[in-house]
């Protein structure tokens, strides 16, 4: 509690005592989040902006429960890894080959940008759950591990969430 008013009062050695104390329960956090998704350095670069996010709105902070708060935040940030990461569209070998139409690329594109905006639109956890199997190649028991499901739910959940993609898609007609 005393750390976080001398945050709040500009102690940057307040902060070191935080990001002592917490550095290893961040990381955790992001680490279950993203599973093996990011790199050692990509989940260092994301405890610093969660500490950094910490110290920027140190003065909202209320209560004593610091530990929630860094939590709740180093998830966040790691769920907004994931969607950057599934945001970014792959260059297919077909993409480069000479016996590829344009059209043909520009359909495909456009399925693809389907396909992810009707993914971004689905609630937690199925969002994560198809970001971390279907975009990040997870197996199913890692994706079961770093949402805190069981196997069975996850495969009930991607198996229910392909259906409703298929009806969506369908109903669009972005396939034929």
């Amino acid at each position: 509690m005393f750390d976080i008013w001398g945050i709040q009062n500009g102690s940057e050695k307040a902060l070191g005592r935080v990001i002592d104390r917490y550095s290893a329960y961040v990381c955790t956090v992001i680490r279950n989040t993203a599973g093996e998704t990011l790199t050692h350095e990509d989940v260092e670069e994301l405890a610093s902006d969660v500490f950094l996010a910490l110290w920027n709105n140190a003065a909202k902070i209320t209560g004593n429960n610091l530990k929630s708060y860094l939590g709740r935040i180093a998830h966040n940030h790691a769920v907004n890894a994931l969607r950057r990461i599934a945001e970014t569209v792959p260059l297919e070998d077909e993409t480069l080959s000479d016996e590829a139409s344009v059209e043909e690329d520009i359909i495909t594109v456009e399925e693809r940008e389907a396909v992810k905006n009707a993914v971004m639109e689905m609630n937690s956890p199925d969002r994560e759950i198809f970001l971390r199997y279907y975009y990040n190649a997870e197996p199913v028991a890692v994706v079961a591990k770093g949402t805190g499901l069981t196997e069975a739910a996850v495969k009930h959940r991607l198996s229910r969430g392909r259906e409703r993609l298929r009806q969506r898609v369908i109903k669009e007609g972005s396939y034929e």
